[in-house]
C-alpha cells in the first residue's frame, strides 16, 4: 500500500517547479571537498598512469574537472575494463574503492588488461553527499542520448570512442539507510507520486543485467566479497529492493532501458555493486575493502 510520506518540499501529487526545485537546491550544504578528498589522489598517480580530465561540470559559479585513470601503455589487443564510482555521489566507497584499486592493485594488471577508471562521476553530489546533481536529477537513470544530467553526458562522450573494445564494466555503488529516508520520498515529492517504502537489505548485492545475464562471472565476484563482508539475504518475498533474488546476492536490472551506467560500454561482462555501509555488521573500511575486491576479482575473471 502506498505510503503518504511527507517531505518537506512541495504539494503532494503535484510534481515540482522551478521554485521547489530552488527550495531543494537551498538544503544542499557542502560537506567535503572534492578537491581534497579526489583530485589530490588522483594527481598522486600520475607517475604511474595516464591521467586526463575529460570534462568539466559547471554549476552557477563552481566548477569541476572530471577525472579518467588509464592504463599506461594501452594495448588494444588485451582486454579493457572500465570502472566507475561515484555515479551517485552520497555512495562513497566506490569513490574511495576506485581510487584504492588503482593505487595498490593496478600495476599488477599491466600486460594483462588495459584498466579505464572514472572515480568520481558526480562532484557535485560527492560534496553534498547527495544522489541527484544540481537539477534534481539522477545520473544513474540519465545514461542515453540527450542526456539531462551533464555528468552522465560527458562519461558517455569519455568511453563512446572504446565502445565494444571493453570486455567488462563495474559500476560501484552503495545502498544507504537514507535510500529509505531520504532519497525515495524525495523523488516521490519530485514527481509528484505516492512515496513507495521498501526495506533496506542489510549486506552486499550484485546488480546483473536482465538483457545479458553473466551468472559465471556474478559469482565470482560474490565468492570474492564474501571474504570481506556479508552478502545480502533475501527478504520476506524471495527478493532484495522489489527485484527476485536470481542468485546467492544477485538480482536483475534493465541496464539499458533504465539507462543505468553500468550499460553504457558495451561489454560482454557488467555489474554494479551494492554496498551497505550503514550494517552493524560492516565498517567503512569493509564497504571500501569489498569494492576492491569486486574490482580484482572481475579483471581476473577477464584477464
Amino acid at each position: 500500500m502506498s505510503n503518504p510520506h511527507f517531505y518537506p518540499i512541495g504539494t503532494p501529487g503535484q510534481a515540482w517547479g522551478a521554485a521547489e526545485l530552488a527550495q531543494w537546491r537551498a538544503r544542499q550544504v557542502r560537506q567535503r571537498s572534492y578537491a581534497d578528498d579526489v583530485l589530490t589522489a588522483v594527481d598522486l598517480l600520475r607517475e604511474r598512469f595516464d591521467v586526463e580530465s575529460y570534462a568539466e561540470v559547471v554549476y552557477g559559479d563552481e566548477r569541476f574537472a572530471l577525472q579518467a585513470i588509464r592504463s599506461r601503455n594501452w594495448n588494444s589487443a588485451l582486454p579493457s575494463v572500465l570502472v566507475t564510482g561515484g555515479v551517485h555521489g552520497y555512495e562513497t566507497s566506490g569513490v574511495l574503492g576506485a581510487l584504492r584499486f588503482v593505487d595498490a592493485h593496478a600495476e599488477s594488471y599491466a600486460g594483462r588488461v588495459n584498466l579505464l577508471v572514472v572515480p568520481c562521476v558526480s562532484p557535485w553530489a560527492y560534496e553534498r553527499i547527495q544522489r541527484w546533481n544540481f537539477d534534481a536529477i539522477d545520473p544513474n537513470r540519465s545514461f542515453r542520448t540527450d542526456s539531462p544530467a551533464q555528468e552522465s553526458a560527458a562519461l558517455m562522450r569519455l568511453v563512446e570512442p572504446l565502445r565494444g573494445q571493453f570486455a567488462a564494466h563495474i559500476d560501484l555503488h552503495e545502498t544507504t539507510d537514507t535510500d529509505g529516508s531520504e532519497y525515495l520520498p524525495a523523488v516521490a515529492a519530485r514527481d509528484g507520486k505516492p512515496f513507495e517504502p521498501h526495506g533496506i537489505p542489510d549486506g552486499f548485492y550484485l546488480v546483473d543485467d536482465t538483457a545479458n545475464p553473466q551468472p559465471a562471472f556474478q559469482q565470482a565476484i560474490i565468492e570474492a566479497v564474501e571474504r570481506v563482508t556479508h552478502i545480502a539475504p533475501a527478504d520476506a518475498h524471495g527478493g532484495i529492493i522489489g527485484s527476485p533474488l536470481v542468485a546467492h546476492g544477485v538480482i536483475h536490472y534493465a541496464m539499458k532501458e533504465l539507462s543505468l551506467c553500468a550499460g553504457i560500454s558495451g561489454a560482454r561482462y557488467t555489474t554494479t555493486t551494492e554496498v551497505y555501509p550503514d550494517s552493524p555488521q560492516a565498517t567503512p573500511e569493509q564497504c571500501i575493502a569489498a569494492q576492491v575486491a569486486v574490482v580484482c576479482a572481475a579483471v581476473e575473471f577477464v584477464g
